[in-house]
């Protein structure tokens, strides 16, 4: 039985091409955005789901904590403010290792996108208060709108967002060459319950994103920070 519950899946836009057999597209993505007051595109990181409570560290399971080698230094971190965070969960992207993205520009390791307490989606500014608080980076907050006009004006201001490189200076992880961000998440800037979350929370992935194969885990490096040495960081690998 799972200690709590994992965050669910984030079903993608219509015209997100990064979608896999067994992923979830929200069809109906447009009468739920237009029933929203203000929306924000974040950047999708390139990262492992992580999410800290009062129990532990958690992966995308919740059944027990995680004992990876790349969350050592978060699961120290954690230690630090586990007493702290009563019935808040942290959900964070976890960038210490590197997986098809190499980010140039990176200032942190954990970067947080949601908060959830007893069973509600705490709002984004809410989000930020608690991050603060944490002394932890949210991820990036690439524009607020207010409710969209019009669907195809909409689809394409996504569209041209995802051929940048992001806020972090992306690269393929295999080549070294210039790489356009891994996507955007788009979600209600209010909280919402979490029986709501497919109606207020969508992504865009770009296609062929995943590089990573079975042997991943066995030859995984830290990803370098812009400022070596940064809050919560070790040396090791």
């Amino acid at each position: 039985m799972a200690i709590s519950e994992k965050y669910g899946r984030t079903y993608h836009f219509p015209f997100s091409p990064g979608t896999t057999s067994d992923d979830r597209i929200q069809h109906d993505y447009w009468q739920h955005v237009t029933a929203i007051p203000q929306l924000i595109h974040t950047e999708k990181l390139d990262g492992e789901n992580n999410c800290l409570s009062r129990y532990g560290v958690f992966a995308r399971s919740h059944v027990a904590p995680t004992t990876s080698p790349w969350t050592e230094s978060l699961r120290r971190y954690w230690q630090l403010i586990k007493n702290d965070l009563g019935s808040l969960e942290i959900f964070l992207e976890n960038l210490y290792a590197v997986h098809s993205i190499t980010y140039g520009q990176l200032d942190h390791h954990f970067y947080v996108f949601a908060v959830r307490e007893n069973g509600h989606w705490l709002s984004w500014e809410e989000t930020c208060f608690y991050a603060a608080m944490l002394d932890l980076p949210t991820v990036p907050v690439i524009r607020q709108l207010t409710v969209p006009q019009h669907k195809a004006d909409f689809e394409n201001e996504i569209l041209h967002i995802v051929k940048g490189p992001g806020s972090f200076d992306a690269h393929d992880a295999a080549t070294g060459a210039p790489a356009t961000m891994e996507g955007i998440v788009t979600r209600n800037a209010a909280g919402f319950p979490v029986s709501a979350f497919a109606e207020n929370v969508f992504k865009y992935v770009r296609k062929g994103h995943v590089k990573t194969d079975v042997h991943w885990t066995r030859n995984w490096h830290r990803a370098a920070l812009k400022y070596e040495g940064g809050n919560y960081v070790d040396h090791h690998r």
